[in-house]
């Protein structure tokens, strides 16, 4: 089956596809796009986190064929601007300031559901970001860096998004 569909803002087809193959899969074997991790491919960990249509889902939990006509952004897709001259976006930003990235397998799926938060609520509480990373686990941390990360973003921000 041809899927067609948009990433990150440009519009994207691949051939081919499995009708049960996940988004993820599509997302990072056939469309180059290999920021979404596949860890536990039962949507417990979040670490594939994208935005499907403006909403955070777990790829590996949506069927390729499901994302036809509709609009993906992934991590590689929250910074600014093309090549060379992209800007991260400050959630990104805030992670890599506040040393939240460790090995990196929950990284985007963390930043994804930070940026999601934060579109929603600008200046969470603690309990507030606690409860909107629930879903999304770190095997390397204590949470404590995330935790900073989260508060700078929003700081940066500044209530804007």
């Amino acid at each position: 089956m041809r899927i067609e569909l948009t990433v990150n803002g440009a519009g994207r087809d691949a051939d081919d596809v499995w009708p049960g193959e996940s988004l993820l899969y599509l997302l990072r074997e056939r469309l180059g796009l290999p920021g979404s991790k596949n860890a536990c491919e039962q949507g417990e960990c979040g670490s594939c986190t994208v935005y499907l249509d403006g909403t955070t889902v777990c790829a590996c939990l949506v069927a390729a064929g499901q994302a036809a006509g509709r609009e993906v952004t992934t991590v590689e897709g929250l910074a600014e601007g093309s090549g060379d001259e992209r800007e991260l976006d400050p959630v990104q930003r805030a992670f890599v300031e506040n040393g939240a990235v460790q090995c990196g397998f929950c990284t985007p799926g963390l930043i994804v559901s930070t940026h999601d938060l934060l579109e929603r609520n600008p200046q969470p509480s603690d309990p507030e970001i606690r409860e909107a990373l629930a879903g999304n686990l770190c095997r390397c941390t204590g949470y404590e860096k995330i935790l900073d990360a989260v508060r700078s973003a929003a700081d940066a921000t500044g209530g804007s998004r």
